[in-house]
Order: C-alpha cells, then structure tokens, then sequence
C-alpha cells in the first residue's frame, strides 16, 4: 500500500510541475499569511523539493562569493537563507500536526530526512564555516550592534553544535544519525496519534455511567452517534473524553479500563509499539552526544542548546529541590483520600484510578466546590476574549476578529492583533477543538516568523494557538475546566512572545530562547487565571450570562493550593523521567517498562499516582523537541512565581510600570541572554520560594 501510494505521489509530482503551485508563488492573502484553502496534497511534495533546492542555491551563493566574509554577506544572508522553505515547511507542518492524515504522514516520513540532510548540509560546509568563523573571530572589531553580535556568536554556535568541527568520518556519521532520528520522532508520534484514535469504549448500560455529569453523557452520546451507535457511549483515551470519567464516575471499572488505555498507548506490542523507537532513539543520541565529546545526551543538549541551566548536574538538583517537598505533600494527599476509600471500599487500597474520583469528593467537602458548577462559567468564547482584554490591559494590545480568511478547517478562526497606537502587530489564528487527524495536547507555533528586512520593513508575525477541548453539544457551548482555562491562557502566552517580537533577525525572533526561558511568556500568564478582577471579565454563565458570584471565586481561590502534590508530583516525576533518559551514557539496548520503573523506584514515586507521561507516549522527549528539556516547565514556574510576585508587590495586578518591563523582555526573543533579561528586569535573580509558597508547599 505504501509504495502505491509513494508511486501516486511521483505521478502527482509530475502533474503539479505543470501547474501553478501555490505554495510557491506571491499568492495574494490578506497581510501575507499563507493560502491555506489553496493548498493540496498534490503540492507539497513538489514545494518541498523546489525550495530545498532554491535554499541549497541561496547557500551556495554564500559560499562561492568571491568578496571577504562580511557580517551581512555571510551572516546576515544565513538568516535570510531558506524562506521559501520556511513557508512550505510551516504550512505544511501545522497543518499535519492539526489536521492531518495517512497521507501526510507519508510525505512527513519523504521529507524529514531530506530536511535533515539539508541541515546537515549546511552546517557541515566546510567553506561555509570557514567565512563564519572568520566574522566570528572579527566580531568584536565590527562595530556590531548588540543583537548582531548576539546573532553572530549564535550563528557561530550552531554551526558547531551541529558538527562544523567534527573529522570527515564524524560529519558522515552525524549525517546518518540526524536522518534516523527525523524518520524515528515522526513514527512515535503517529503511533501515539493511532494508538489514541484505535481505542473506542462503546458503553450500552446507562447504569456504568453513574455519576457522571449530564453534559459528559451527552458529548459521549454524540460522539457514538459519530461512530454509527446510536445505542452507546463513546469514551476514547483523548482528556475531554476520560477526564470527567476519572473524576465522576462510580464505576471503578470503567475508571481502570480507560486511565489504562490512555497510560498505555504505544506499548501493545503491535504494530503502533513504541518501545523499539525509544530503544533506537536513545542507542542513537548516546552515540550523537559521544561524537561531540560529551558523556550523555543531557550534558550535550544542555551545553549546546544555550540553556540557562547549562548541565545535567544543576537540572537534576534543581529538580530534586522541588521534588522531595511536592512528594512530600503528594503522600498527605494520598492519605486523605485512602480515608475515604476506606468508607466505600474498606480493606482496598487506593489506586491511580481512585485519585481523581476522591480529589473530586474532598474538593466538594473541604470548599464544597463542584466542577460541574464551575464549567458552567467558563464558556470557551469567553475565557478567550478574558485572556484578549488581559493583554488589552496589561500591553494595550487589541484583537479583531477577522472573516473570510483562508484556514485548513473550518474550526479554525482568525485574529488581527494591533497595538495600543493601531499598528499591526499580528495576526493570530485559534484552533481549540479536537479531531481524528490532530495530536494530543495544546501547542503554540510560528506560521510566518518576524524581522526586518534589508529595507527596513517589519513583518509582523503570524501565529497560532492549537487545542483539544469540549466540542459544543446540542444544548451547551463549548465549556472549559479549570485545567483548559489554564491551558488557554498558558498557550496564549506562547502566543503573545511570538506576537511581541521586536527583532531584526528571524533566528533571533520570538521564540527563539533556550527551553528553560521560553515557558517564562506562557506560565506566568496562568497567574491571572483566578484573579478575582480577571475572572470577572470572562467567568459567565453560559445559560443565565450572570457574571460568576464572588462566593463562588473565593471557593475557586480558597481551592488553589488544594491537590497541589499530585499536580507537582505527577509533573516532576516526568521531568526526571526525562533527565534518566538522556543520562544513559551506553548505547547497550534495554527493556523500556523496566528502565521506567526503575527511575519511578529510585526517585521514591509513590504508586498512587502514575507519571504524568509514560515513555511510550512521551511526545515531548521522543517527538516535539524536549528532550532533557522538560524540566522547563518547573525551572520556567520559578521564574513565573516570582515575576507575578512582581506585580502583586506593588498592590495592582496590572501595574503599567512593571508590565511594560516584562513586555521590554518578551519583546527582544533570542536577542540577549535570557538570564540578563529576566534579572534586568526583575533586578534580582528569581527566588524559588515564591513558588513553593503558591503550591502550599511552605506558610
């Protein structure tokens, strides 16, 4: 079947060389952004082979310049290199992870090693380094710009890290390395996307159903309906669908059977197994981390990555700063609900698939909050706009929504981002519920990158927010947990980096930060999630449109530091999950569920509460580019905790002054050192205290 379809793809090839290709042309949209409802399969492939070669010329035309290495003819014209397979990689990127299909992924698997070897290409040049160390070496002599010098040391970098120092036989090697590693991190993912998609759980007694919310029985209801059963409900491994089943329903049974079947994708020993993947993907990191003379791939993703952690060794104690006191108040936590446990079931302990149904229950009776009650207020339009007036109020930022614009689904809407002074600061695009060809999870990506070209023009970035929500039923809107509204708001602050950018270079644009900063933008936004004067913007009811009661906030907030040790705990444990991986210093194979239990023994986890991922559907670490990089999220929680701090120092959650610093900050991406950047503006180094203080973890 695959090669009928590789053979197809040629013939469409051929046909598409003959006709106008969109993806290669000025199509006229409006502020640029791409013609997505003009894009067709038959075009990507040819796209992809015609601006790899137009990048492969623009490289070449770097190298055999006959002038002396300049700044702006060797660096400057890297950074500009490879825009129009910047546009085809983008386009067709997105819509893959979105809103694709068996057909993409089969060009994904075509294309992923030929963009590996382009890469490797490149920065293996031995012509093309040699005038890019030679500017290097010069920089200080140039009378650079900082963000010119800071790109040039960059550019330096990358070349290194990516081997411009490695022998002949080494680059070779690394070159192989790098094409296996592409076709492996896009396997895994599709396999989690089968697995994820293959599992249906039709229910036909009502009575298993105990318990569960009414709007859950309709969703499952529909989606059954969906699948061609009118007489059943269906739940799926997707969190919208086994979410309210963990937290509701009386049926221990059915909370086992689907918590299994969502911990357990990719390790069915099938044909969509992921344990080989990881055996293969870490046998070939080791061996990658080796070529550069480091240990393990930690220690090289660390260093070579720009972190501001910089090795393993500070990772792994930083992380155990935070882990022992969230163990610590995660084994409380389980106490508490082994007791009630014991009232239902006496003589059984309590397991992964009882906690969520017993935090349930102790959140009713400790702040009789219910979070059916509390779903009824945050109606998904709303909770966005609430994070639109927020940046309104903190940035002066405004958002339109704008129609007829081109989108690869209907779901998909369109914003045009402006700032206080009515320029354009950005178009941004939401796509917030879930669908058979889209990944798990919640993501941020760069459709068009910012910079200024060589006539001094700002082109303003195109961005967008993808996510797995409640669809809208036939009687309710789209109605968000407390967990989604955090997620909408933690995304829209990935968002607002890339909108803000103020760069001149793309490689130095939004983003572009070392993983331990990048989640400063997006985590320090949930702060303002259940602030009462923020919540009043955006929390009503869906049937009434009564704006939530102030009884009702100050349970949610009362709430707050309530289950925070599974929360950290479930969170952490992944976080040296990662770390363990990627200190393997052997390429020697090994059986995955044991060297997961393993780690989960030696850092004491305790068996009520299962990793928050398991390695066999560990996107972040095996797919999505996290690998030794997941303890951001905690090290980026730190500086959150402590920016936030920031602003309730001076008594206004919107102080004017403080957040113009912090929008001084995002603005400049990659253009500085994103430790001189938090400390400029903080003026002070962050203190770890003031998150363990928001969990409860210290008075």
């Amino acid at each position: 079947m695959k090669q009928l379809f590789l053979t197809s793809l040629a013939a469409m090839t051929l046909i598409a060389c003959t006709q106008q290709n969109p993806l290669l042309t000025e199509t006229k949209t409006p502020y640029g952004v791409p013609a997505f409802d003009q894009y067709e399969l038959k075009h990507y492939m040819p796209a992809f082979e015609e601006a790899i070669k137009v990048q492969k010329a623009e490289i070449e035309a770097i190298v055999t310049n006959p002038n002396e290495p300049t700044f702006e003819n060797t660096i400057v014209a890297l950074d500009r290199a490879g825009s129009l397979l910047d546009k085809v990689s983008s386009a067709f990127f997105n819509v893959l992870e979105a809103d694709g299909n068996d057909q993409m992924n089969e060009i994904a698997n075509t294309v992923s090693p030929m963009l590996s070897e382009l890469n490797d290409g490149i920065v293996m040049n031995e012509v093309l380094f040699t005038r890019v160390k030679t500017v290097y070496d010069q920089r200080l002599s140039l009378n650079l710009t900082p963000e010119q010098l800071r790109l040039t040391e960059e550019t330096y970098r990358s070349f290194v890290n990516n081997g411009a120092n490695l022998s002949k036989e080494d680059k070779a090697r690394l070159t192989e390395i790098n094409q296996e590693l592409a076709v492996l991190s896009l396997k895994f993912g599709q396999n989690v996307v089968a697995e994820t998609n293959n599992y249906q759980l039709f229910i036909t007694d009502e009575n298993r159903l105990e318990g569960l919310p009414e709007s859950a029985k309709a969703a499952a209801k529909e989606e059954a309906k969906a699948a061609g059963r009118e007489d059943a409900w269906l739940f799926t491994p997707k969190r919208t669908s086994f979410t309210p089943v963990l937290q509701y329903a009386h049926d221990r049974e059915l909370r086992r059977e689907l918590l299994m079947a969502y911990t357990t994708r990719g390790n069915h020993d099938n044909e969509y197994d992921n344990k080989a993947i990881i055996n293969r993907t870490m046998h070939l990191r080791v061996e990658k981390a080796k070529l550069f003379g480091f240990n393990n791939p930690a220690d090289y993703i660390l260093a070579s990555s720009g972190s501001m952690a910089k090795d393993a060794k500070t990772v792994d104690n930083f992380l155990q700063s935070v882990w022992q006191p969230s163990l610590q108040a995660a084994k409380k936590e389980a106490a508490a609900l082994q007791s009630l446990l014991d009232k239902d079931l006496p003589g059984e302990k309590l397991q992964p698939w009882d906690w969520w149904y017993y935090a349930e229950q102790l959140r009713k009776e400790k702040y009789a909050l219910d979070e059916e009650e509390i779903k009824a207020y945050f109606v998904l339009d709303n909770v966005r706009n609430g994070a639109f007036l927020l940046a309104h109020n903190l940035y002066g930022l405004n958002f339109e929504k704008l129609d007829n614009m081109p989108v690869y689904n209907p779901e998909v809407e369109v914003f045009r981002v402006t700032d206080a002074d009515g320029s354009l600061i950005g178009i941004l695009y939401t796509d917030y519920f879930p669908r058979a060809g889209k990944r798990p999870g919640a993501w941020m990506n760069d459709i068009c990158h910012q910079y200024v070209d060589d006539l001094g023009n700002d082109h303003r970035p195109v961005i967008i927010n993808v996510g797995n929500f409640n669809k809208p039923t036939a009687d309710q809107p789209s109605l968000l947990s407390m967990d989604d509204v955090e997620t909408l708001f933690h995304e829209f602050g990935h968002a607002l980096h890339g909108l803000m950018s103020k760069a001149h270079y793309k490689s130095l644009a939004g983003t572009a930060t070392p993983r331990d900063f990048v989640e400063l933008p997006s985590q320090f936004m949930e702060n303002f999630c259940y602030e009462p004067q923020i919540m009043r913007t955006y929390a009503f009811h869906y049937q009434t449109g009564e704006v939530m009661p102030d009884e009702l906030i100050e349970k949610i907030n009362a709430a707050a530091k309530f289950n925070q040790g599974f929360v950290e705990t479930e969170l952490l444990s992944a976080s040296i999950l990662d770390m363990d991986y990627h200190e393997i210093d052997n390429t020697n194979d090994f059986d995955v569920n044991a060297f997961e239990a393993a780690s989960m023994e030696k850092m004491q986890m305790i068996p009520e509460i299962i990793v928050r991922y398991r390695s066999t559907f560990y996107n972040h670490i095996f797919t999505t580019g996290y690998e030794a990089g997941y303890y951001s999220y905690t090290w980026s929680a730190v500086l959150d905790a402590d920016a936030f701090a920031a602003f309730k120092e001076t008594g206004d959650i919107l102080n004017q002054d403080v957040a113009k610093r912090f929008r001084h900050m995002l603005e400049q991406g990659g253009t500085r050192d994103a430790a001189e950047l938090y400390i400029e503006f903080r003026g002070k180094e962050a203190d770890p205290q003031h998150l363990l203080r928001r969990k409860g973890f210290i008075d």
